[in-house]
């Protein structure tokens, strides 16, 4: 059990380096099943979802190595597709597997994927998208089962544009014949940075960053050393945490461009905000005003992954701020922890209403998820007290040491 131990008061100063992005490290290293010679990654961050694929990689038969913020991995030995059920359960994007294994294998073996209970997250397109490359899935036992002798090209159009489908369709799609074309596909910083590692180990990736992607068959390629982006949703909550307390600071190795969003509502509450090519510089007094309505959509629009720190930052904002969630039923399940602070938000459905109020007092909450877990820290900065917040893990899957980083700011914060 880890505790989550702030004292509320201190204004953050300083500069902060933004951790490598978790959500584009974890496709990544599914990828590298696919690389034909060895893949050196920088920049990726030391969590526990990050262990739990290296060890994934390993059972697989990966040779794996991390030091520090690098990790290293030769795929040449991979002799086995089946994932066992306790490394599938500890990370939900553990699913994103599916597609290099069937790539590299010609077959898939594994069980529905853990990870954060926010709700209904079926894989149903992930699947159709699979078939339709020439896949058999086939659903038993708790078990899915995916083979394909021969992937073919094809297209294939998302409904939605969910970002673990599209990163399985261009997984599996860089063993098949011909070119595939995949529309309606996600649109955020990881699917480029997906493309960009893949074009790398010889695969040919175009289209990433818009709705269109097109996918053809593999050529030669030598080793790869690639670089991971900066996590734009720790951007976002170090930002959220300086317009909560106060004070001035800048992020740096980031780009603003990838939570611009978040940044617009943060200027609209009242923070002074100055943009440069690889980084951003804030400026907040801690007295924030509301900014009207906010809504939750896929990218680029406002990503939900940031909607409970913006919300926890604006706890104490003058006026009423409307939050419409439209991607997770649960995404809201930190409310009941932050009125434990003395926040006032009314939930009806997917929307919560929050009146800012003019204190918030330290307490002892419980942490529902990841990103519930870093709001209510972000929520304990601005508040009177000391604020506990008991954590079974869910914060160290996003954050690297995150409680060093806003210490180094000024946070009088400890993780014990």
């Amino acid at each position: 059990m880890d505790i989550w131990r702030i004292r509320g008061g201190n204004r953050l100063n300083g500069a902060c380096r933004v951790q490598g992005s978790k959500n584009a490290s974890l496709p990544i290293l599914a990828a590298a099943i696919l690389a034909p010679k060895e893949s050196t990654l920088t920049n990726v961050p030391r969590l526990r979802d990050i262990d739990a694929a290296l060890r994934i990689l390993r059972c697989l038969g990966c040779e794996t190595d991390q030091r520090g913020n690098e990790v290293y991995i030769n795929a040449s030995g991979v002799t086995r597709s089946v994932i066992p059920h306790e490394l599938m359960l500890e990370m939900r994007s553990s699913v994103i597997f599916m597609g290099a294994l069937l790539a590299r294998c010609g077959e898939a073996r594994l069980s529905p994927p853990g990870g954060c209970q926010l709700g209904k997250r079926p894989i149903d397109l992930h699947l159709k998208a699979l078939r339709r490359l020439g896949a058999e899935v086939v659903e038993q036992g708790g078990e899915i089962v995916c083979r394909a002798e021969n992937l073919r090209g094809t297209e294939i159009v998302l409904p939605f544009p969910s970002v673990g489908a599209t990163e399985n369709v261009m997984l599996a799609a860089t063993a098949a014949k011909g070119e595939t074309v995949l529309r309606g596909a996600a649109r955020e910083p990881e699917i480029v940075a997906l493309q960009d590692y893949l074009n790398k180990t010889g695969c040919r990736v175009r289209g990433a960053g818009s709705g269109t992607i097109y996918i053809a068959e593999r050529r030669s390629a030598d080793a790869v050393r690639h670089r991971v982006i900066a996590d734009r949703i720790v951007a976002a909550t170090m930002a959220c945490a300086l317009a909560a307390a106060g004070g001035e600071i800048e992020l740096l190795d980031v780009s603003p461009r990838h939570f611009s969003t978040v940044l617009h509502f943060l200027k609209q509450a009242g923070c002074d905000i100055m943009c440069q090519n690889r980084g951003v510089r804030l400026r907040s007094d801690g007295k924030l005003r509301a900014v009207g309505e906010i809504r939750t959509e896929p990218y680029p629009g406002f990503p939900t992954d940031a909607q409970p720190v913006l919300t926890a930052a604006l706890l104490k904002a003058k006026g009423t701020t409307l939050v419409r969630e439209t991607i997770f039923e649960n995404r809201f399940r930190q409310v009941p922890e932050l009125r434990r602070l003395g926040a006032d938000i009314r939930l009806d459905g997917q929307r919560a209403e929050i009146r800012g109020v003019e204190r918030l007092h330290g307490a002892v909450l419980n942490a529902t998820d990841l990103r519930g877990g870093a709001s209510m820290i972000v929520a304990g900065l601005s508040a009177e007290g000391e604020t506990l917040v008991r954590d079974e893990g869910h914060i160290r899957r996003g954050y690297e040491a995150l409680d060093q980083r806003l210490a180094e700011l000024g946070a009088e914060i400890r993780l014990e």
